[in-house]
This record gives C-alpha cells, structure tokens and sequence, in this order.
C-alpha cells in the first residue's frame, strides 16, 4: 500500500507563500498522518538517596512527519488520570533517543507532584514541536507551531524524602526528618505511653532505643513521656515534637498539643481543652466536635502564652475557608452563633506568627 502523502510548504495550505516562492527546493512533502513520537523505555522511578548522584535514562523515538525535520521535544509528567492539566516539564532538547538525568534532580521533580516514599502512579508523554519558519500566523511558524504527541506511559513513582528515622511500635507509622541532612531529626509524633517505639534509620539499618534523653544504638524502646495522672490529658495519648541528634546521641520530647477553647466549647475558657489532631500529610491541625452558640479561640498546651484569634471577624456566614489568624491578641475571638457539629482546621505558618483556619458546619 502506498503512504499518502500531500503538499506542505511550510505554511501548509497557504497559497500565498506558494505563489511567492514557486521554487521546487522549498517545496516538503508531508505524511498524511505524521508518525509521533514514541516512548520506548522509562527507568525503575522507585528512587533510592544512595543513588543521587547517579543518573538514569529515557528514551523516546523522533517524530517522522515524512520529511526532515528538526523538532523540540519536552519530556512531561503529571500524576495519574488529569490528562496532563498542569504537566510537569521533565526534559527539553533537540534529541529524545537519549535523556539522561540525575536521579537527585529527578527526585525533586518527582516530590512536586507526590509524596515522599510512597508509590504514586504517573503519566509520562513526548511532545515534539516543529517550528518551520514560513511567515507569521501561518501554520508551523512560531505562534502556529506543528505538535505532535506520544502515546501516555503509566508507570510509579516513588521518590525519596529527606534524611528520616521511623519510629517503629508506635501509635501509628511516623517519621522524623532532617531538614539539613546533618543528622539531627525532628518532627511532630504523636505518643502513647503503652506504645513505646524504636527508631530506625531506613537507609541504613541502624536501630536507636534510649531513655532519659540519651539515645543507644541497639538500645531497649523508648517510653513516651505523657504522664499518668495529668488532668489536661483526657487519654493517654499526645502530640510532642521529637528531636534527635544522632551525632551526640540524645533526643527530647516537647510538648505540642493544638486545642480549641471558649465558651462554645464544653469546658469553657478554662479548660481542659478540646485536643485537635494533627494530619502529617497535609500540614493541618484538625477537630470534629459538637459545640455551642459560643466563642473560641485557638491555644496550645491549655496556656495563653501561645495563642491565634481572628485578624477580621468574618462577615460572611459559614464555612469560612483559609481564614486569616493574627498571634495572640484580645477580644478576637470567633463567634458560632448556633449549637451543631463543626469541623475546624488550623494550619501554623513554619514561623509560628501567622496561620489560617476553616471552619465548617456539618
């Protein structure tokens, strides 16, 4: 069977151009249906930190649009399922038989679209772009360039997070990360006392227990230090940050418990304080509860020392969504004007001197 092919002179149908330029050697022949570019291999994308300075390889075939082209590729990638919406930009370059990357920096791609050290599933496709230079707004010149695009590969994707330990044996699956790499950890953990847990570093092996602040290599489990009859504890359970320094083996525990309290609580002003919950994953502070026509604020550790109240009480009516908070203050508080179940999340500023707030009826 014979190729179809038809008349394309870099404005393809522009009849003007043709009439200029009658010359044969300008004239290209393309492919009725122009072949697109094809992804041939994409690397295991389960990423490892002791590989970061590695590199790793795609490869794509060229397009063929039935004449000789020179065309820009983008290699892109988006999560599972949004049909390339907001694509991530991967590679851009004039060869796609070849992409070598470093797995460092393809790691910090990969960790703008998912999550650390957790298989997500991820679209990956080649646009090819040619450009030919035959007169503004025609066809395939630089406002109208000619795209050509692969077929989508699906593979996962796990990229790696920063230096952590993971707590093992505790009240659920957490971890404490290093944000410098200098082997001192910290992060929020939330502790039972009958669940003493063990640290482990996932790179290497190496297990931590300890007690009394000093930290052991192959030490017994580490007891959480929530007291046994605390009055501000309704369980036995807590927020805390963990710090860790590896380096001079100790760790410390701080106490971290996000509350709402007022009148529109059950307890009142004075408290014990309705304990929120903490989403690792999403940053925020968070607390379903029955609450009254009433007014609250947001405190921690059941004392005013650290505290967040409204900067403008909201002038629309429920759900207010990323309210802005103002630190400490007076008279701020918000107001519920009637008795129900209310959802309310709190997310701190990494400063501490700024947050937001949602607040919604159920």
């Amino acid at each position: 069977m014979k190729t179809k092919k038809f008349l394309f002179t870099g404005l393809i149908g522009l009849i003007s151009i043709l009439s200029a330029c009658e010359k044969d050697e300008e004239r290209v022949v393309m492919l009725e249906n122009p072949i697109p570019p094809s992804i041939q291999t994409i690397p295991d994308l389960t990423l490892q930190r002791v590989n970061a300075n590695q590199t790793v390889s795609f490869s794509a075939t060229e397009v063929d649009p039935g004449f000789q082209a020179s065309a820009t590729y983008f290699l892109e990638m988006a999560p599972s399922g949004t049909n390339f919406s907001s694509p991530l930009l991967v590679y851009t370059g004039i060869r796609v038989d070849e992409i070598k990357l470093r797995v460092s920096d393809l790691n910090g791609m990969l960790l703008r679209l998912f999550p650390a050290d957790r298989a997500s599933s991820a679209d990956f496709r080649v646009r090819a772009v040619l450009a030919v230079d035959a007169g503004t707004g025609a066809l395939g010149s630089g406002g109208r360039p000619l795209q050509f695009i692969s077929e989508t590969k699906t593979v996962q994707v796990t990229p790696y997070g920063l230096p952590r330990l993971n707590l093992l044996g505790s009240v659920m699956d957490q971890m404490i990360e290093s944000a410098a790499g200098d082997g001192n950890y910290k992060g929020f953990v939330k502790m039972d006392k009958s669940h003493p847990f063990t640290l482990v570093d996932p790179d290497t092996g190496q297990e931590y227990g300890g007690q009394n602040g000093i930290l052991a290599p192959g030490g017994g489990a580490i007891v959480p230090p929530i007291p046994d009859n605390n009055p501000n504890w309704p369980v036995p359970v807590g927020w805390f940050i963990l710090s860790v320094d590896v380096s001079s083996l100790t760790y410390e525990f701080t106490e971290y418990r996000i509350a709402v309290v007022g009148t529109a609580t059950p307890n009142g002003w004075d408290g014990p304080d309705e304990k929120m919950d903490y989403d690792a994953e999403k940053g925020y502070w968070y607390i379903t509860r029955d609450l009254i026509a009433g007014h609250f604020k947001f405190r921690r550790n059941d004392g005013w020392a650290f505290n967040f109240g409204y900067i403008n009480a909201p002038a629309t009516p429920l759900p207010w969504i990323d309210h802005p908070l103002q630190r400490g203050g007076v008279g701020n508080d918000f107001e519920l004007t009637a008795a129900g179940n209310y959802t309310i999340t709190l997310t701190i500023a990494p400063d501490e001197q700024s947050a937001k707030c949602s607040v919604k009826k159920n």
